[in-house]
Order: C-alpha cells, then structure tokens, then sequence
C-alpha cells in the first residue's frame, strides 16, 4: 500500500507547535503533501525540514510569511519540479512535483479568492493557466496524484451551508463548473468522492475560525486528492482526521493499493 496525506498547515510554525510534527511519525504514511507553509526555508527548523523518517522539498513563496508548499517522503525522488514555469504563480510557492519512476506526486495550493475582488481575478487566472498543464500531465502517459487545498467546493454535498455560499468564492458556478471540466473533460479522479460517493460531513476538511463553524461541524471539502484513473481507482481507503487540530483545515489520508519500488 501506498499512504499518501494533503494537509493544509496554516502555518508550518503554528502547526508545529500545535503537534504536527509529534503526529506525523505514527501516520505510517510514504508521502505527506503539505500546504501554506508560511515560512520560509530559514525559517524553518531541522525538524520541519526533515521529520525522522522523511526528507523534505519546498517550494517557499518570496513573500514572507505566505504561501509555500512542501513534499515529506520516505524515498528519493527521481526528479524534483519546483513551480508551474510562470511567474507570477511561482513567485507564490503553489506546485512542487515529485517524481518516482512512472508515478508523480503534487502538493498544490490553489489561490483563495475569498478576500477581495482582486484576489478572485487572480485565482480566476491561476485556474485558467493551470488547466493546460493538468491537461499535459494527464496526457503523459505518465500516474499523477495532486494533493493539496484547491479552494473549491465542487457539489452542494461537499459544504455545510450551500444555498447562502452560491455567490461565494470556493462555490462560485464558475469555480464548480472549473472542476467538472477536470473530472468530465480530462478524465481526473475525485480520490476520496470515489470511494465514498455520499459522504457529506465526514468529508469536510476546512472549518472557518468565524462562530463554532468546528463545533457544529459546519465545514467545506476543499483539500481532494485528484488523480489519473490508474492509480486513482487503485485508492482502496480515504479518511479525513479529526481527533487532533493542526490547523483550520484536517489531514485527509488516502491508502492506495500501489508501490514505489
């Protein structure tokens, strides 16, 4: 079995003082796709950098303080690929790949676009610009799995309170209608709604720090792991961990019946 873990730290800082890293060794997992870092590699201790059992990869915004996404695997890689080739996306630390022979694995962040206008346009354009690649990785004959905080809501099933978030970023019908494109359109596997097609508030991995939104459980789906069909329906388990809180979003954990070696 392969077990691959998205989390979103919030704060690689913040969630380390919160027990991430005292957690992490007990998941067993081969790789642990992390996002918003926050940090940037001087930041970082030498336990953030490389947990026992792990080497580490990151791709660090040049802001500081934001962004950032990382890649803790068991094994070496054969090839590294830090940012998309495009400036401006890169300059924000959003995509780090790494590659074991025929299989490659993705920590992605995609933009919010939730706290102004300007951001949406620019998450709007990240979309856009991302959607070819995803079309050429799927295209290279080659097993992907994307791992990360897509900042989507795909289905009214996937959040809490649908009907008053429609005009919302995360649940625009511009933003859905993105994602179907990837699942109908290019042939990309909704991991984790796969195997548990009716899951509703087990499956949300985000709860807003506004009211008791974690309390009442009153959350969104927006971490997913997407893959190529060949791996994908090779995913045998998915769960969302709620027992502990690293950060305003949960590890969701997907055991794959695939090897490295």
């Amino acid at each position: 079995m392969l077990r691959i873990i998205s989390l979103n730290l919030n704060g690689i800082r913040s969630a380390t003082t919160k027990g991430f890293l005292d957690w992490l060794p007990a998941q067993d997992a081969d790789l642990v796709c992390v996002q918003e870092l926050k940090a940037q590699a001087g930041d970082m201790s030498e336990a953030m950098r490389a947990p026992a059992g792990y080497e580490g990869w990151f791709h660090h915004a040049e802001k500081k303080g934001y962004s950032g996404v990382g890649i803790y695997s068991r094994h070496t890689p054969d090839r590294v690929v830090e940012g998309l080739g495009i400036a401006d996306i890169d300059a924000e630390g959003r995509y780090l790949q790494l590659d074991f022979g025929p299989l490659s694995v993705v920590s992605l962040y995609l933009p919010s676009g939730s706290s102004s206008e300007e951001r949406q346009q620019i998450k709007f354009g990240f979309m856009e610009r991302f959607a070819p690649h995803l079309a050429d990785l799927r295209a290279s004959g080659r097993e992907v799995v994307i791992c990360g905080d897509w900042n989507i809501a795909h289905r009214e099933i996937d959040l809490k309170n649908w009907k008053s978030n429609q005009k919302n970023s995360g649940f625009l019908p511009e933003e859905r209608a993105w994602l179907s494109g990837l699942f109908d359109g290019q042939g990309w596997v909704d991991v984790y709604r796969q195997l548990y097609p009716d899951a509703s508030g087990d499956s949300y991995t985000w709860w807003s720090n506004r009211g008791q939104a974690w309390a009442k459980n009153v959350g969104w789906r927006i971490d997913y792991h997407l893959a190529t069909p060949g791996i994908g329906h090779s995913a045998k388990t998915a769960s969302v961990y709620k027992e502990q809180r690293f950060s305003d979003h949960a590890p969701l954990t997907v055991d794959y019946d695939w090897s490295l070696t």
